[in-house]
């Protein structure tokens, strides 16, 4: 089987405003995350979905410099910008990943893909069970589960986290898991606010290897447990936890779906 990554990213971030395109020992971060991305197994190929504000018109030169494929939609409905840009490129398995997690092990995107290609399962992921340092999410579809998904999510956490409605769901999902053989949930090495850039950028600058692995990134923690304290303080679930306050917020829990991407 064919696995495209389908890579979100935009500069127009609340927390950290063009994040995707700040530096990391001289390349940017969205440039490390295609670096990780390319030692993958599996991976038949890469689309950056961005939107169509001006803005992220920066994005579409990356993209096209390193010579991969690129999708433009809706900016709050990244489901939308999801499904509209795999229906354009007819891609049937889809690996989701973010562009703010520069330091993603290409040996657990081809992990959580095996699970879900030896398996019968509609939608796996990494971090539902003992799960794995935020910043190494990885996610994988099938297109016929993502237009199901596309159809009924209303929420606004499920429309701007693509993903949820999935294992809020697992009646009408067959749902997979990659575990972990320690839960690592307090770990976070995701770009969300400016503590966490220059987190990923000492772990960067420190290994040398490429790709750098996650057992790379431990084994350094273990040596030097004080690079923690850089980003102690920041809560990388900030987002969904506002998305969550939304749906809360929100008329009866809905959102008008826009599919105009």
């Amino acid at each position: 089987m064919n696995y495209t990554a389908v890579i979100q990213a935009r500069m127009g971030s609340t927390r950290l405003p063009g994040k995707v395109l700040m530096k990391i020992n001289g390349i940017t971060v969205l440039e490390c995350l295609l670096e990780q991305l390319s030692y993958s197994k599996y991976l038949t190929d890469k689309i950056i979905a961005t939107t169509t504000e001006q803005n992220d018109d920066q994005i579409i030169d990356v993209a096209k410099s390193m010579g991969v494929s690129f999708f433009r939609g809706n900016q709050s409905n990244v489901l939308d910008r999801y499904y509209q840009c795999a229906k354009q490129f007819s891609i049937n398995n889809i690996v989701r990943i973010s562009a703010d997690a520069p330091l993603i092990d290409p040996s657990v995107v081809d992990r959580t893909i095996q699970i879900y290609e030896k398996s019968n399962f509609d939608y796996v992921n990494n971090f539902s069970k003992n799960r794995f340092p935020v910043g190494t999410e990885v996610e994988v579809f099938s297109f016929s589960a993502l237009e199901k998904v596309w159809k009924n999510a209303i929420k606004p956490s499920e429309r701007e986290h693509v993903t949820p409605y999935f294992y809020n769901n697992p009646n009408v999902f067959s749902v997979g898991h990659l575990e972990n053989t320690s839960n690592l949930s307090n770990l976070h090495w995701t770009v969300d606010r400016a503590e966490d850039l220059e987190f990923v950028k000492t772990i960067y600058q420190s290994i040398s290897k490429r790709p750098i692995l996650l057992d790379d990134i431990l084994q350094l923690l273990t040596k030097r447990p004080s690079l923690l304290e850089i980003n102690k303080k920041i809560d990388p679930h900030e987002g969904y936890k506002k998305s969550i306050s939304d749906d809360l917020n929100s008329n009866n829990g809905a959102m008008k779906r826009d599919i105009t991407g």
